[in-house]
């Protein structure tokens, strides 16, 4: 009996949002790949749940993948989870589904947290046609990237560092337009989680006044006919 594969999405934040469903499914398989060791055992740790972790990362990802395609192959059932939200969204995940589906091994994704919805919801930009880039490339490409995005319609969803937010908010001024309206989200579902709405101009504004700590979201509308 082949084994399965789930991809379950752990919280962005506060803990409780997880849902009943992971948990148990969390419980339940032989091993979890854990992107960090460190922080998911605080998760397993609140909720007592006593499974082995795996490291699963950027750096590993590659060399450990056929060694759990194995491991499912062999009736092992897993559960992949990142540091906080939905696997293979800008994190380790992409090549094992992938591989997994290669030898036919089911893979079952739970649905769950992910940064960039709320964030999107927050920003009162329109959500119904949207293009979500990740990371941005930090030198090479970056230029190009910008001008591409610059045309795009839809509105666009990116993740950003905190130390490079305010150079991103400079350079964006350059490329969209100082009045283009955008949305940049922090700290989303913990104690100081905040959003702020505004033109470009407005955000850089406002994150020259202060330290940016946490997780980024960026949100720009897209450009108009």
């Amino acid at each position: 009996m082949v084994g399965k594969l789930y991809i379950v999405p752990t919280p962005i934040g506060n803990l409780e949002d997880i849902t009943l469903r992971a948990l148990r499914i969390l419980k339940e398989v032989d091993f979890i790949l854990a992107e960090d060791t460190r922080q998911s055992i605080k998760l397993l740790n609140h909720y007592q749940i006593e499974k082995k972790l795996v490291p699963y990362h950027m750096h590993n990802e590659h060399r450990e993948l056929q060694r759990f395609v194995n491991m499912l192959q062999d009736g092992k059932n897993l559960a992949l989870i990142s540091d906080a939200g939905t696997p293979a969204i800008s994190d380790p995940g992409f090549l094992i589904v992938r591989e997994c589906l290669r030898n036919e091994i089911v893979v079952e994704c739970l649905p769950g947290a992910t940064a960039f919805v709320p964030a999107l919801i927050k920003s009162g930009l329109p959500a119904d046609s949207f293009c979500f880039e990740g990371f941005l490339p930090e030198k090479k490409g970056r230029q190009t990237m910008l001008k591409k995005l610059c045309e795009e319609e839809r509105t666009i969803i990116f993740y950003e560092s905190p130390h490079r937010l305010l150079k991103t908010l400079e350079q964006l001024k350059e490329y969209f337009g100082e009045d283009r309206q955008a949305s940049v989200s922090r700290e989303l579902t913990k104690m100081f989680e905040e959003t702020v709405n505004g033109t470009l101009t407005e955000l850089a504004e406002h994150f020259k006044l202060k330290p940016v700590k946490g997780e980024i979201v960026v949100v720009i509308a897209g450009k108009k006919n």
